[in-house]
């Protein structure tokens, strides 16, 4: 089984959207799939009681609890877990990277977000330094913001995702129906974003080669 957390400093920066989006991809892409929620105010859990789907299967834990969770998600066939984390909740940030095989640290080009950027690395670093990856959120459709943002991330050290999610209504259209835009709008940009960079991250933690397509 492989296991993605997806974590950050901040709120609002994207982390349950990413969650979602790569726990969806990864069920139409024939992958059993569980997302944990380790956010205490079970953002991924009501986006799942929207959804009212039985996939992918969503469970509600605690940092100390995750070892078990992701055990019994193994037990049961489980193949990828995507574990989602609230900001500024550095005890559910390490449980998840200590459990990751590929931590993603989504953020948005602007100053603000770039500043907590290092205290997620941090993190990181204390889990004992999984392979970690900066995804961008919330990209302008207009402007170079988001290469210039890339190109200070990786002179800091960063490895960063060569796709990124646009600021679009479609992310928010969505993810307010328990849905993600693979589903609401799958011939739309921003499910052939979603399927970009859940592509990437299937390929860093090496996953099977897609048995149907991403939609």
């Amino acid at each position: 089984m492989n296991t993605i957390a997806v974590i950050g400093q901040k709120g609002g920066t994207g982390k349950t959207t990413l969650a979602g989006v790569l726990a969806v991809a990864a069920e139409l892409d024939g992958i059993v799939t569980a997302a944990i929620d380790l956010d205490p105010q079970a953002s991924l859990c009501h986006w799942s009681d929207l959804r009212g789907a039985e996939t992918p299967i969503v469970i509600d834990t605690q940092p100390a609890r995750l070892p078990k969770t992701l055990e019994t998600a193994k037990a049961q066939g489980v193949g990828l877990c995507i574990i989602d984390t609230a900001g500024r909740a550095e005890q559910a940030a390490l449980a998840a990277c200590k459990a990751a095989d590929l931590v993603l640290i989504p953020v948005q080009p602007t100053v603000t977000d770039l500043k907590t950027v290092e205290a997620a690395a941090d993190i990181v670093k204390l889990a004992g330094n999984p392979k970690s990856v900066v995804v961008l959120t919330r990209v302008k459709p207009r402007g170079e913001r988001h290469l210039e943002t890339t190109e200070w991330l990786k002179s800091q050290g960063f490895e960063v995702c060569p796709f990124y999610f646009g600021d679009r209504v479609t992310y928010q259209d969505a993810g307010g129906a328990g849905r993600t835009p693979q589903e609401s709008d799958p011939s739309g940009k921003a499910a052939l974003e979603c399927k970009q960079v859940y592509e990437f991250a299937r390929g860093l933690v090496g996953l099977p080669k897609s048995k149907k397509a991403v939609a």
